[in-house]
């Protein structure tokens, strides 16, 4: 049994989220919160998303595992606006989930769970790491996209730098540790991730709070931040880029 109802808004944030790495996602109802857990098809991004019950306006669940195409629950979330309730109804009997927005009933036959991967997240010490506004980080990656698909993050004791050099323009933005709101980093250390997966994750965050990220000399890149004051939380990792000269 099943019985959750959710803030139009809420439910798009969740939907937006995972989207940017994956179209389909197993969902894992809890006593107390909604996880999922997804990577790629080339694992080279992952995101762990878990949201505490207490976000959504009904919760009535029976630990379960519920597997979706993402499209199909955007495509009813689309149709609401932000204030807008969606109660969402699973019997395991009936094998079918129901979405309501107000007259609208959609009726989604879910996907076996069991062939939905939710990966393991890595066990990483990660050295440095930046607490900032995610909407100069947003601002920072558009940017950077603009003259190129690979990025830099660079960090040292007073500074960390967004740089992308293209084949004949580049883009540097720095963030001195005063325009921060924490810097961490005991050896300098710089890295290239790919904006084809960050610019899409920046449209999530660039309208939130503050973002975290981790990173070292050729480490993954961990961010995370939260929304719905702190009910929901994502972290995101992004496999590097290994530089090589030839």
């Amino acid at each position: 049994m099943l019985n959750v109802t959710a803030r139009q808004d809420l439910m798009n944030k969740i939907v937006e989220t995972l989207n940017v790495v994956v179209e389909d996602a197993k969902f894992e109802f809890k006593e107390g919160q909604i996880k999922a857990t997804v990577v790629d098809a080339s694992h080279v991004a992952m995101i762990d998303l878990r949201v505490d019950a207490a976000a959504f306006d009904t919760w009535e669940v029976e630990e379960q595992d519920i597997a979706l195409e993402l499209r199909k629950v955007k495509e009813l979330i689309s149709l609401g606006g932000a204030e807008d309730l969606i109660d969402m109804a699973y019997a395991p009997d009936a094998g079918v989930l129901t979405l309501n927005l107000g007259k609208i009933d959609r009726n989604i036959r879910p996907l076996d769970a069991s062939t939905v991967n939710s990966p393991n997240l890595p066990n990483i010490d990660i050295p440095s790491s930046v607490e900032m506004n995610g909407a100069a980080l947003a601002q920072a990656l558009r940017a950077a996209k603009q003259v190129g698909d690979l990025v830099n993050f660079s960090i040292d004791s007073e500074n960390f730098t967004v740089n992308v050099q293209g084949q004949t323009d580049s883009v540097t933005v720095n963030f001195s540790k005063d325009e921060l709101e924490s810097l961490s980093c005991a050896t300098p250390a710089r890295s290239q991730y790919s904006l084809t997966y960050l610019v899409p994750l920046s449209k999530v965050f660039g309208s939130l709070g503050t973002v975290k990220l981790g990173f070292g000399e050729s480490f993954p890149l961990r961010l995370e931040f939260t929304f719905n004051d702190g009910a929901g939380e994502v972290v995101y990792f992004l496999a590097p880029r290994v530089e090589t000269d030839y």
